[in-house]
């Protein structure tokens, strides 16, 4: 009767386990509820379609930071990688000399994407490499190829910026504007191209042998390394595909603005680290989902936008993003310890042996 009655009240509903596991959720519903009540324009369709084409930005960057983050990395590298990948564009759109020949190549707009993607899986392989192979500590890693790939970013312009990117029909080099302002049933591109690759990522994590490797990789590297797991492979192969999820966000960015500087995506890593932390992931690793992530993306994006609309001065905003990524990270300590304790409470104490009847 004893078990019985402890299995009842483990299997009972705990406000405090619900609150805490959908955090997100919470989060997200009480900001729009907030700010829909300070600002009639808030929630309007218009306005709505406008702040998740500012979340698909930033959604894009966090879910290639969740693969890393899974494998008990991290990424500092990806804003840069932005800034360059919308630099490469924009200078490829620019048109490219042939010197000798007197003759200007503008590429097509889809083998200017293609270029951009392989630049960011080859700055993902510089990083997987240098963490995989030579055991170079992970943040330390990419902060130096952060440094590396944005003085690349300003050494290629001199500071300056790429501008009138939508290209000229009589060299007929347009199109790249169609990332940033055209719309499918209504939806903007880069809401569109942000859900196919959380489509992508949600079932590579969850239907893939690659997903269980990279979940047991992160919980458990040793463990996983002598059951048979590719360790090292995974590990390059989560910081490629970060890159190249950055170089995405990168043609996205410069679409909308028309233009490419080597300034573009400065702190956007940072924003993509806490997107996945308030969204629940460990920064330990094996732990998160990419509707998670997703959630928290949204947060930081819808939290931004509502404080320029009622009016609050960016410095609060500033304030105001870094209170919350501290109360996430706090959240996710007090859920994983819990997690990590609750087998030894449930387990309780050896019951005494009775006699026989």
């Amino acid at each position: 009767m004893d078990r019985s009655r402890a299995g009842a009240v483990g299997s009972g509903f705990d406000i405090g386990r619900v609150l805490l596991e959908g955090r997100a959720y919470f989060a997200l519903v009480a900001i729009v509820a907030v700010f829909s009540a300070l600002s009639p324009y808030y929630l309007s369709v218009s306005n709505f379609l406008t702040m998740s084409s500012h979340v698909a930005l930033f959604g894009i960057l966090a879910i290639g930071m969740l693969l890393v983050i899974l494998n008990g990395g991290i990424d500092l590298s990806v804003g840069s990688t932005l800034g360059l990948s919308g630099v490469i564009a924009g200078a490829l759109m620019q048109g490219v000399p042939f010197g000798p020949l007197g003759v200007v190549a503008y590429p097509p707009v889809w083998a200017v994407a293609v270029l951009c993607c392989g630049l960011g899986a080859a700055i993902g392989l510089v990083n997987g490499v240098l963490v995989a192979r030579f055991k170079v500590p992970a943040f330390v890693a990419t902060l130096g190829v952060m440094y590396m790939v944005r003085g690349v970013a300003l050494l290629m312009t001199n500071g300056l910026t790429y501008n009138n990117l939508g290209g000229q029909p009589a060299l007929g080099n347009t199109g790249f504007d169609w990332l940033g302002f055209n719309r499918i049933a209504g939806v903007p591109i880069g809401i569109v191209v942000m859900v196919v690759i959380a489509v992508i990522g949600s079932v590579v994590l969850t239907r893939t042998p690659f997903g269980r490797w990279l979940y047991a990789s992160g919980g458990n590297e040793r463990a996983a390394e002598l059951s048979g797991v590719p360790v090292k492979a995974v590990q390059v192969s989560v910081y490629m595909m970060s890159g190249v999820c950055a170089a995405v966000a990168g043609l996205i960015l410069s679409s909308q603005l028309t233009s490419a500087g080597p300034t573009a995506g400065t702190t956007y890593e940072l924003t993509a680290i806490a997107a996945v932390v308030i969204g629940g992931a460990a920064l330990t690793g094996g732990r998160g989902t990419v509707r998670g992530t997703l959630l928290g993306a949204f947060v930081i994006g819808f939290l931004s936008d509502g404080l320029v609309i009622i009016g609050i001065s960016s410095y609060w905003q500033t304030v105001f993003t870094g209170a919350v990524i501290v109360l996430a990270v706090l959240l996710n300590a007090v859920q994983y310890r819990g997690r990590a304790k609750r087998p030894a409470t449930a387990a309780g104490p050896t019951p005494s042996p009775r006699p026989a009847a």
